[in-house]
């Protein structure tokens, strides 16, 4: 399989994947890894379409976030993260890796902003405890039954 070949399934994988699960390094070096809602899922989150069609690497990936987060607080720590999208059924999976970005910006807080986020967020759009993390990842992995394709996401691709 060649990169593009790759590229384009891994970008559908993204797009289909129901969840999405986070690892982060904790506190004391150990791998955490936790479900996140995939906001890059068309079917279940068809507002961020326009959203991600417009970020210049189509690999990058958002999550909100609560700001007193055991992951926030590990991303503060050590900033390396991986993502991992897969669709279990068909054996076929993808990981992303590189280091994570807390980002307090109001427009990209609104962009991202969840009907009904004032659950979690009772402040809304400024509340302080909510965050927005970002991953632009510099490596990936792709899988497809029992082959796996490594690469590197920087500058050159």
């Amino acid at each position: 399989m060649n990169f593009e070949e790759m590229k384009r399934n891994s970008l559908e994988l993204i797009e289909k994947s129901k969840a999405v699960y986070l690892t982060t390094i904790d506190l004391n070096g150990r791998p955490m890894t936790r479900a996140m809602l995939n906001l890059r899922n068309l079917e279940q989150f068809p507002e961020y379409k326009n959203f991600f069609k417009k970020q210049q690497n189509k690999f990058s990936i958002y999550f909100s976030t609560n700001t007193s987060s055991s992951k926030v607080k590990h991303i503060k720590k050590n900033p390396a993260i991986c993502v991992y999208f897969c669709d279990p059924e068909d054996f076929h999976g993808l990981m992303l890796a590189g280091d994570g970005e807390l980002l307090y910006d109001k427009d990209l807080r609104e962009a991202l902003w969840l009907e009904g986020g004032e659950k979690y967020y009772p402040e809304g759009i400024d509340d302080p405890d909510y965050t927005v993390l970002r991953l632009v990842p510099d490596y990936g992995r792709y899988y497809y039954h029992l082959g796996k394709l490594d690469f590197e996401l920087g500058e050159k691709k």
